[in-house]
């Protein structure tokens, strides 16, 4: 039997939900749990928010962060950590913020079934766009 070797980047590659964590004010961790898409090529993992909470103000005061994610069984983890832009809010539909934001959709997602719609509610819900480059990614398969 041959074991395969395990890759945390292809595990973040893979991943649909992780959790973002973000530095505080008072220098302690925030976190959230988010839908990120990781282009493995780019080195580079985004993540669409919403402009007001707590991540995106920790952003814009400190853009260290890391992204964490499992395995759908538990028993492998992959942790990404680096350095955030953000991108938006936009107000207009179809300005360069929400194309951002329709690139990220594209890339996760795939096409959306009503684009002005989807246009819409990113200016609506004041949506951001963040950008993480990879500076190193660590993580362990336990069995």
């Amino acid at each position: 039997m041959t074991a395969t070797a395990f890759n945390p980047r292809t595990l973040l590659a893979d991943s649909s939900l992780g959790v973002l964590a973000t530095i505080k004010s008072d220098g302690r961790p925030q976190l959230s749990p988010v839908t990120p898409f990781y282009d493995q090529e780019a080195g580079v993992i985004y993540v669409s928010m919403r402009e007001g909470l707590a991540k995106t103000a920790n952003l814009r005061r400190d853009p260290r962060a890391a992204l964490e994610v499992t395995s759908p069984d538990g028993w492998a983890w992959a942790t990404a950590e680096g350095t955030a832009t953000l991108t938006g809010p936009g107000t207009d539909p179809h300005g360069p913020e929400v194309e951002a934001l329709v690139d990220y959709y594209r890339s996760a997602a795939g096409e959306h079934p009503d684009w002005d719609e989807y246009r819409a509610v990113m200016v609506s819900d004041r949506r951001v766009l963040m950008a993480m480059n990879v500076d190193h990614v660590y993580g362990a398969r336990i069995r």
